[in-house]
């Protein structure tokens, strides 16, 4: 008899088990076998025993964590089938940032998707979407309330090069997360025709590299700690971890316009919290009618939502004819949005 995946895969205080595969897929804690779908530290972590990713995944942990951040790193390209333990294992693209997957199960006459996080709106550095027909969806519901709908990406950047002619003695800081959202920032401004040297905090640089050597096209980049005089950069752009807008080392840049750039931006109480003057809301994630629309394309027999705002997707799930049901997985960050 056909087993639905209700019985192969559950919760733990590890996250989300599949008895099929024997593995968790991005666990919380150091586990034998690990499912990574993608770099974001809080899905990828260190100290597992076997790692299954995609290669820019494993890339990025490498760089994150050093080179033994598991014991025995598997490389899956996408498409690429693997037997393990008594299911398959597949992944395909997320479209959330560079080697994101989501991965997809096979046991027992049934398919589990799991898509970990994703977005549907275009992104160059890296591969779009991919709708997989199954019978178990798992989504995330980071931005699952319908307030959330995110402007274009390229409307919020031609804001930040208004303002640089608005301003243009003025140092331009912006918050941007290391992994995928500065890299997608700064193609974004290199497609608007945006040209000039953009100036990086050193936490950024590593990322910015791995990117550039897997194809993505950022222009001149170049190290603050490079620049003999700070105060030259009086209207130019600077682009640094958030955590680095208000503390010392911000301190030593001239005359600063302080941006954020997150998906909560609009939020005004996030902002103000970042103390944002000037708020750019950019996401790695879906708002809620890209959420619907992924549900009613991949049109699964079942939904169930990981973490966010759960209710609400399992409640619209339910409303458009679905079986939903939310499996409240915590300790994944929404931070990195």
């Amino acid at each position: 008899m056909a087993k639905h995946p209700q019985h192969w895969i559950k919760t733990d205080n590890n996250g989300l088990y599949c008895s099929a595969l024997d593995a968790y897929i991005d666990p919380m804690q150091p586990v034998k076998r690990a499912i990574i779908t993608h770099g974001h530290a809080d899905h990828a972590r260190p100290g597992h025993e076997e790692v299954f990713a995609t290669p820019e995944t494993l890339g990025i942990m490498k760089i994150r964590y050093g080179d033994d951040f598991c014991v025995s790193p598997r490389p899956l390209e996408y498409a690429q089938q693997v037997a393990i333990g008594k299911g398959q294992l597949h992944f395909v693209p997320a479209g959330h940032i560079l080697g994101s997957a989501q991965a997809v199960i096979d046991h027992a006459d049934h398919r589990l998707v799991l898509s970990g996080d994703y977005k549907r709106h275009f992104d160059p550095t890296c591969p779009a979407f991919e709708v997989t027909p199954c019978d178990v969806f798992v989504t995330e519901a980071t931005f699952g309330l319908p307030v959330f709908k995110h402007p274009r990406i390229n409307d919020e950047m031609q804001k930040l090069i208004d303002s640089m002619l608005l301003f243009p003695q003025r140092c331009h800081l912006v918050g941007v997360y290391a992994l995928g959202k500065c890299q997608r920032l700064i193609i974004a401004l290199r497609e608007l025709g945006f040209d000039e040297p953009i100036y990086l905090h050193g936490a950024l640089l590593k990322l910015c590299a791995f990117y550039q050597e897997h194809g993505a096209d950022l222009g001149e980049l170049i190290a603050v700690k490079d620049v003999a005089n700070t105060k030259s950069l009086a209207g130019k752009l600077v682009l640094a971890p958030p955590s680095a807008l208000n503390d010392r080392w911000s301190r030593k840049l001239p005359n600063v316009i302080t941006a954020m750039a997150s998906g909560w931006m609009q939020i005004r109480a996030r902002s103000k919290q970042r103390r944002a003057e000037l708020p750019l809301i950019i996401s790695d994630h879906c708002d809620w009618p890209e959420l619907i629309q992924t549900i009613t394309e991949v049109d699964p027999g079942e939904v169930w939502v990981t973490h966010g705002r759960e209710q609400a997707l399992v409640h619209q799930a339910q409303k458009m004819g679905y079986k939903a049901k939310a499996l409240s997985l915590v300790g994944y960050d929404e931070d990195e949005s």
